[in-house]
């Protein structure tokens, strides 16, 4: 712009966004996520800001924004975060010292309840074939990966089992539709007898590969 001359109407709105609307939204969209310690939903943003315009479009620019970055503004299971490109999650495994390792087991049971769920104990032993130590159950509980998701409405009222956000974004699934299919699973040479188990059960597996965890058994 040459001095003296006034910024006309359209040159305001190209500058402050789309539709005229300010940048602010995407600001305080931005310190939100980031002030954030768990995944936030619209609903939940909404609180935060109040009744923002095309809150889900302006979620989309502003992940627009992080395409190609260090750190990305991601969508999973309805709930957006920012998390480490994965291109460079390497710099931040590189030195770190891993966590506790999922046992066999705890990656078999971890499997059946994402394919199954809900899913009750004795039904996760019926389709593993032995009996599923509690503790098996409590470190996938503690990881955040499984939730207490009501009881079967059948003699005892055992509780039964489902996945959580947490377990979405630890292993990249935008939701459940994402786990890998039997056909997926065959191509990638990653069957074995336990996991025929599994197919013969639900037509769809999961493997010790597919959900990069693993050590021995309990």
């Amino acid at each position: 712009m040459t001095g003296g001359e006034s910024e006309g109407p359209d040159e305001r709105k190209s500058r402050e966004g789309r539709g005229g609307e300010p940048d602010d939204l995407l600001r305080a969209l931005e310190a939100a996520l980031f002030a954030s310690t768990e995944p936030l939903t619209i609903a939940q943003l909404r609180q935060i800001l109040g009744e923002a315009p095309d809150l889900p479009d302006a979620l989309r620019r502003l992940a627009g924004d992080y395409a190609g970055r260090g750190i990305n503004l991601v969508e999973r299971g309805g709930r957006w975060h920012f998390q480490t490109a994965p291109d460079m999650a390497w710099l931040l495994r590189r030195d770190r010292e891993e966590p506790r390792r999922l046992s066999r087991a705890g990656m078999e049971t971890l499997a059946i309840i994402a394919y199954h769920e809900p899913v009750s104990r004795a039904e996760i032993e019926a389709i593993r074939g032995v009996q599923v130590a509690k503790g098996t159950i409590d470190v996938l509980m503690e990881a955040g990966w499984i939730r207490p998701a009501g009881r079967r409405e059948v003699p005892g009222r055992p509780l039964i089992y489902a996945t959580t956000p947490e377990f979405l974004t630890h292993f990249g699934l935008g939701s459940r539709r994402d786990l890998p299919g039997i056909e997926d699973l065959r191509a990638a040479g990653l069957l074995d007898p336990i996991d025929l188990v599994l197919e013969g059960l639900s037509g769809q597996s999961v493997t010790e590969s597919s959900l990069e965890n693993g050590e021995g058994g309990d």
